[in-house]
């Protein structure tokens, strides 16, 4: 069993682009990464999955592209820190 790389508490369900897909036709995103990082995801469960995509897209694609740094962002630290409770 995959269990996902956010919070190690459910089983994998889905993938997460790392960089959004709704910013992909972004001007600046194009500019600043290419496809090959704009189509890089990660394993996650629904739950984290649900999470993320209430906070903004393009924050996230800007700031918080990286397993490490999704991790580091105080709403989703939060949400994690209560799940593993």
């Amino acid at each position: 069993m995959n269990l996902c790389v956010l919070c190690g508490v459910d089983e994998v369900y889905s993938r997460h682009h790392l960089i959004p897909k709704t910013v992909h036709s972004n001007k600046w995103f194009k500019k600043n990464f290419s496809r090959e990082q704009m189509n890089e995801t990660i394993s996650i469960c629904r739950q984290c999955h649900s999470m993320i995509n209430t906070l903004d897209p393009k924050e996230i694609g800007r700031n918080f592209n990286t397993i490490e740094k999704l991790l580091e962002h105080p709403t989703l630290a939060k949400y994690i820190a209560w799940k593993k409770h």
